[in-house]
């Protein structure tokens, strides 16, 4: 693996900031998902400054590589990486869920840039991400298709039927993260729908399936090296997430799927933070 310690503590401090973004713009609306926000920053992070071919100043350029996020609650955390990375100005983040703002509850393709798809309707993430997929490769481009769902999101039908898709079409050019948190607006969702065996359910469904800690970074490049190895099927990355990831007292809470933090506990997130921000300067 080509990737340097010092990428590394990049990546990881690029996610604590996308956990700050995360928390204040979600306390400012006093709405949001922050939640599940930050079990994916760790994964949107690495993608987003490290291995997506993407151009913020040309976000329609033909050699991009696509990026879906089906869960599309967890927008906060996609809105923080764009801008971050130059798709917008960073002060807009706070005009989250603000009328007339076009950081929306759910990500809209038709008002923010860098967005390839408006999701929200969970279970129709894939399926759109199977069409790009399969029109690139009957257009024989190189591009890639990238995406994150929801691990309560693979209780949706329409998963099923996408992932049979893309393995029929033999779509290598496609590679999604299922956000394993644990936890859905409902409770566990072990409780809620059980989903196990998530890697046999997509084995036997014809996919490439690895399973890795979503928190750790050399895990995840490591993952998509081989994952880009993988040409004649569809892969799955299953990452064992924290739901609140970074804040101790969000960590696994399902409280704080669907809720923000209180001005006061703000103050005692950017504490915490900053102390994961020291470990990695």
């Amino acid at each position: 693996m080509s990737i340097t310690k010092e990428k590394i503590h990049e990546i990881l401090l690029k996610a604590t900031e996308i956990r700050g973004h995360i928390l204040e713009m979600t306390c400012v609306a006093k709405s949001g998902h922050p939640g599940g926000s930050m079990s994916m920053s760790d994964i949107l992070a690495t993608l987003y400054f490290y291995w997506l071919k993407t151009n913020p100043k040309d976000p329609l350029w033909e050699e991009r590589d696509y990026f879906v996020l089906a869960k599309g609650h967890a927008a906060p955390a996609l809105y923080a990486t764009l801008a971050m990375k130059g798709y917008f100005p960073v002060d807009e983040l706070k005009t989250l869920r603000q009328l007339g703002s076009k950081l929306q509850g759910h990500p809209d393709k038709h008002s923010l840039s860098g967005v390839e798809m408006s999701t929200g309707s969970l279970g129709q993430g894939l399926s759109v991400m199977v069409g790009m997929a399969l029109a690139l490769k009957y257009d024989k481009k190189t591009n890639r298709v990238f995406g994150v769902l929801g691990d309560g999101e693979c209780q949706e039908g329409q998963v099923w039927e996408a992932a049979m898709a893309a393995a029929h079409f033999r779509l290598g050019n496609i590679c999604i993260f299922i956000d394993k948190n644990g936890l859905q607006i409902d409770g566990a969702t072990k409780d809620v729908m059980n989903i196990d065996p998530l890697a046999d359910k997509f084995a036997s469904f014809g996919w490439d399936v690895f399973t890795i800690d979503g928190h750790n970074v050399h895990e995840i490049v490591s993952t998509l090296e081989k994952a880009d190895r993988v040409t004649d099927k569809p892969v799955v990355i299953i990452a064992n997430t924290v739901k609140g990831k970074g804040i101790t007292f969000m960590e696994n809470q399902v409280c704080y799927h669907g809720a923000p933090i209180t001005e006061e506990q703000l103050i005692k997130a950017k504490c915490e933070l900053d102390i994961v921000k020291g470990m990695h300067l």
